[in-house]
């Protein structure tokens, strides 16, 4: 049943709108790890460490569209929710161009840095294989050119949810996935075209998630948002971006984040390291994306309420997130400690080293589930929000600033092992921020019911 903007959420409706968003988000990466395991399986560990040293670098231009996507969504659900239906349907004509014209430019001149990227990073260790650098160059020149249709795949995605039609972007993932996932075995084990096969595989991927909501959006008549005669609204664009900034910071600063793993991993394990940390991350990233697909799914019927100004269902949302959030977390932390050994394996190209330091690995993640679903929703509810600053604070302090400080403060005190605590210390950090930030900016939104208000003074 479709579940339109305006209801009352309950339980069970909460978990109507977030399921298809979780399994969405959730077989998204799960397509992307199949994408590892059959470079892991087929052309071996040389070609899984060099696809996992570039691809940070590669998602420094994907994350753009995270931005037009999220804040997109904020800024269009808000128009909605003041019964501005022409100004929803420019802004989203708007945004999607936008989007895909700033992906084209950013991964032109993108293409040209990947080699000596690939080249600066392998630098980290004298025990770098020339055949790792190799593949990451091959992988990441093809991943590059196809960074707009991924862009434009993630602000589609998002769409969805806003148009009332979660169901119809699961489909859309479902099918892009299973594309891929089928090209990933015939071009890497039938055709043993290796990291260029997988490249290729995915940009295939990417293009039927563009083409097939574009038909979408275009033809259908029941659309909530919908495609008009483009007109370009800077002030939209500028809302959108800033609406985007947590989003955008986020990804960037994980891109960021992975790259300065990869480096230090090289530098304390060699190239064992990044096989394993990319072998955690295939793993690590499904499961956070449960946390992800769930403030998607609930994003635009916050930013629906805040433009009605309806505070008692945002104080419902609110209310009955506090619970579903934690109990999410545990769940995932007890699955992710069960399966870690079994996953662990999953990229080790038979090598037990990898496979025992990826088991390892996961494990120590796992501690931070019951930390970061906290900061993750919270980001997403002040994007929801129209607050891009608020947000991109807390996304930025999450996954930038905490993890970096601990990242090189930890291995200084606790040797290597320091590296994988720090995203611990990081998690649990930013998730008394996050909650700091919650009751802070109450007196601006009034979203917490009024037994629980206190004074204080905006930020």
């Amino acid at each position: 049943m479709r579940i339109q903007l305006s209801e009352h959420l309950t339980y069970k409706k909460i978990f109507k709108i977030t399921i298809l968003p979780i399994l969405l988000c959730i077989f998204t990466q799960i397509y992307s790890v199949v994408d590892g395991f059959c470079i892991a399986a087929f052309d071996g560990a040389d070609a899984f460490a060099g696809v996992n040293l570039i691809f940070p670098a590669i998602m420094l231009v994907g994350c753009i569209g995270f931005i037009f996507g999220s804040g997109g969504v904020a800024l269009v659900g808000k128009y909605l929710g003041e019964k501005r239906n022409d100004d929803a349907n420019k802004a989203f004509t708007s945004i999607l161009i936008t989007n895909f014209i700033v992906g084209v430019i950013l991964s032109i001149i993108m293409f040209f840095f990947i080699e000596p990227l690939a080249r600066g990073m392998a630098k980290a260790t004298p025990d770098t294989n020339e055949n790792m650098i190799i593949e990451a160059i091959k992988y990441g020149k093809i991943m590059i050119l196809g960074q707009p249709f991924f862009m434009a795949q993630n602000v589609f995605c998002v769409f969805f949810y806003l148009n009332e039609k979660p169901k119809e972007g699961f489909i859309v993932t479902l099918a892009a996935g299973c594309v891929n996932i089928v090209l990933d075995l015939l071009f890497c084990g039938v055709f043993k075209l290796g990291s260029v096969g997988a490249a290729s595989a995915t940009i295939i991927g990417f293009l039927v998630a563009c083409v097939i909501p574009l038909v979408l959006f275009s033809l259908e008549k029941d659309n909530v948002v919908k495609f008009v005669k483009p007109t370009f609204n800077i002030k939209d664009i500028g809302q959108t971006c800033f609406n985007g900034l947590s989003e955008f910071a986020t990804n960037i600063s994980s891109s960021i984040v992975s790259i300065i793993f990869n480096i230090q991993l090289l530098k304390y394990y060699g190239q064992i390291g990044i096989s394993a940390f990319g072998a955690v991350m295939y793993i690590i990233f499904v499961f956070y994306a449960v946390f992800f697909g769930y403030g998607s799914g609930i994003a635009p019927f916050i930013s629906y309420n805040y433009g009605k100004q309806n505070k008692e269902e945002l104080h419902n949302i609110l209310r009955k997130t506090s619970i579903i959030i934690p109990a999410i977390s545990l769940v995932m932390f007890v699955l992710c400690m069960a399966f870690s050994a079994p996953l662990g394996w999953l990229f080790a190209s038979g090598d037990p080293q990898i496979a025992s330091l990826s088991s390892y690995g996961s494990r120590i993640f796992a501690i931070s589930f019951l930390f970061c679903g906290v900061s993750v929703f919270m980001s997403g509810f002040f994007t929801a929000l129209n607050n891009g600053l608020v947000s991109a604070v807390i996304a930025v302090l999450r996954s930038l600033l905490f993890e970096l400080v601990f990242l090189y403060l930890l291995p200084v005190f606790m040797g290597k092992e320091g590296i994988w605590i720090s995203i611990i210390f990081a998690e649990f950090t930013s998730a008394i921020i996050s909650l700091i930030f919650l009751f802070r900016m109450n007196d601006k939104y009034h979203y917490l019911p009024k037994r629980r208000q206190k004074k204080s003074t905006s930020l």
